[in-house]
C-alpha cells in the first residue's frame, strides 16, 4: 500500500443512480492495487423511514437535527441497509468490500456539537487502524458516518461529507472525491447563467458562500473540502458518479470541480 490513498464519498441522494460501471471501476482500481476507502451518506433512505414512522425530519444549514428517535433510524439505515447495499454492489462488480461504521473499533470518536442539532457529533479523532486492517485483508472499506463518544456511551450522527474529509486527512489521502448528483460547483457566468467551475480555491469558495451562490446541502460539502485541504489533503474533487469520472480523476484528468489551495483560518 505504497500508492497514495484515494477516498470516495458517495452521497445518499446519488447511490440509487450509480451505474454498475461505476462499481466495476472501483473493482478495477482495487485489483490494480489502488488503496481506496468509501464513505457514504444515506439521507433519502433515512427520510423515507422517518416518514414511515411519522418522525419529522428537520435540518439546520443543510445538517440533520438528530433527536434520540431519529438517531435510532440513522443508525439502522447508515450502519445497516445502505452500508450493506454498497458492499453487495462492489461484490457484484467483482470487487471485495467490507462494511463498517465509525463506531466499529472506535474508528471515529466525536463530541456532541454545540450547534442546536441534537445527537450530531464533531469528530475529535480518526483511528485508521481499522481501515488499514481491512485494506491489508484485501477489501475496500465501506464506512458509515457514525461516531462514538470517547467513553463509548453515545452514538453520534456525523455529516458524511465532514466524516469523509476527516478520514481522508487522517489517511493522508492525495485526493478526496465527493460523488454527488450535480456535476460540481456551479458559478455565475457573464450573462447571469450557471456554469460549472472546473477549478476553484478556498478564497473563492468563501466568497461564494457569503454571496449566497453556494447554499443548502452544498455548504457542508465545500466546508468539508476546505477542512480536508487544511489538514493536508492535496485535492478535493466534487463530481458526479460515473465510471469515466472516477477513472479520469484517478488518472489526474480534469473532471467535476477541483478544489485546491491553502486554507487561511
Amino acid at each position: 500500500m505504497n500508492r497514495p490513498f484515494l477516498v470516495l464519498k458517495c452521497g445518499g441522494s446519488t447511490m440509487e443512480q450509480l451505474p454498475d460501471s461505476f462499481f466495476a471501476a472501483i473493482a478495477d482500481l482495487q485489483q490494480s492495487g489502488q488503496p481506496l476507502a468509501i464513505v457514504h451518506g444515506g439521507g433519502p433512505a433515512i427520510n423515507a423511514l422517518l416518514s414511515l414512522l411519522q418522525i419529522p425530519a428537520r435540518f439546520v444549514d443543510g445538517l440533520r437535527v438528530t433527536c434520540e428517535q431519529t438517531m435510532q433510524v440513522v443508525e439502522m439505515v447508515l450502519g445497516g441497509s445502505i452500508n450493506k447495499q454498497l458492499v453487495r454492489r462492489i461484490h457484484q462488480a467483482g470487487g471485495r468490500a467490507w462494511g463498517v461504521s465509525g463506531v466499529d473499533g472506535a474508528l471515529l470518536t466525536a463530541r456532541r456539537t454545540e450547534k442546536p442539532l441534537g445527537l450530531v457529533g464533531e469528530i475529535e479523532q480518526v483511528d485508521t487502524a481499522v481501515i488499514r486492517a481491512i485494506l491489508q485483508g484485501g477489501y475496500v472499506p465501506v464506512i458509515a458516518p457514525l461516531a462514538v463518544s470517547r467513553d463509548g456511551g453515545i452514538c453520534y450522527n456525523v455529516n458524511a461529507d465532514i466524516a469523509a474529509g476527516a478520514i481522508a486527512a487522517a489517511l493522508q489521502a492525495e485526493k478526496l472525491l465527493m460523488i454527488t448528483d450535480v456535476p460540481g460547483i456551479l458559478g455565475t457566468d457573464e450573462d447571469g447563467g450557471k456554469t460549472l467551475l472546473r477549478e476553484t480555491s478556498p478564497d473563492q469558495i468563501k466568497a461564494m458562500i457569503a454571496a449566497g451562490d453556494i447554499y443548502g446541502g452544498m455548504i457542508p460539502k465545500v466546508k468539508a473540502a476546505l477542512d480536508a485541504l487544511k489538514q493536508g489533503v492535496k485535492e478535493v474533487v466534487i463530481c458526479q458518479g460515473t465510471a469515466e469520472t472516477l477513472r479520469d480523476a484517478c488518472a489526474g484528468k480534469q473532471t467535476g470541480t477541483s478544489v485546491k489551495g491553502v486554507v487561511v483560518a
